[in-house]
């Protein structure tokens, strides 16, 4: 059973030469999530982040582990700027369109897998950790609210795998994000996801591009 760790939520504070609301801390209590997220968390770049697509972030259990061992440090849920950690979870288990159900009550849907910024090393205190990060492949996912409701910690957690398909993993969809050639049979199957919406017009973007050219991949 995976259960709710802990949900996390940052205040704005200077992170290197920008503003940021990756420094995330543990709640206590009921906290409200709206479509756009945990109500009191801070984006500071609307741009980047954040918005009904991207409401929340979710970070596994298991990948806090395995970074825990590789670093040889202990992290605190919210180290990476996650709203919400979960038990016995990893990245590489979550495919794009899966659900979570918290509590019966609380349901979300996976849009996207997190690509690392400067910001993210600027928080580690390690320029060269979104290198890191990239490299290990447990990204952590974006989630868009389908229904609202209240996050409480150790609150019980169903996971529900999307069965249509293609079925895109959260991995695969992160790997894509720097493939600089996708083939055009690719990013077609990855448009039939429900990805988020910034995804969904940059994968377009080359798409689009690709099919102007004539091309089947970016390259050729």
């Amino acid at each position: 059973m995976l259960t709710l760790t802990s949900v996390n939520i940052g205040t704005e504070r200077v992170v290197g030469k920008s503003v940021s609301g990756i420094y995330k801390r543990p709640m206590h209590g009921a906290q409200e999530l709206s479509k756009t997220g945990i109500v009191g968390d801070v984006v500071s770049d609307s741009r980047h982040h954040g918005g009904p697509d991207q409401a929340v972030y979710v970070y596994g259990a298991k990948d806090y582990q395995w970074w825990q061992s590789e670093l040889n440090i202990e992290l605190e849920p919210g180290t990476f700027g996650d709203n919400l950690t979960i038990s016995d979870l990893s990245s590489r288990e979550v495919h794009i369109g899966d659900q979570f159900v918290i509590a019966d009550d609380v349901v979300l849907e996976v849009t996207a897998p997190r690509i690392p910024c400067a910001t993210l090393g600027e928080r580690m205190g390690d320029k060269h950790f979104p290198v890191l990060f990239r490299r290990a492949e447990r990204p952590g996912f974006y989630c868009r609210v389908i229904r609202v409701g209240n996050l409480v910690a150790n609150s019980e957690v169903i996971h529900i795998p999307y069965e249509r398909e293609p079925c895109i993993s959260v991995i695969d969809l992160f790997r894509l994000y720097y493939d600089q050639g996708p083939a055009l049979a690719t990013l077609e199957a990855a448009l039939k996801a429900p990805l988020a919406m910034r995804e969904r017009i940059r994968l377009t973007s080359i798409l689009d591009r690709l099919i102007g050219t004539g091309r089947t991949t970016v390259g050729n």
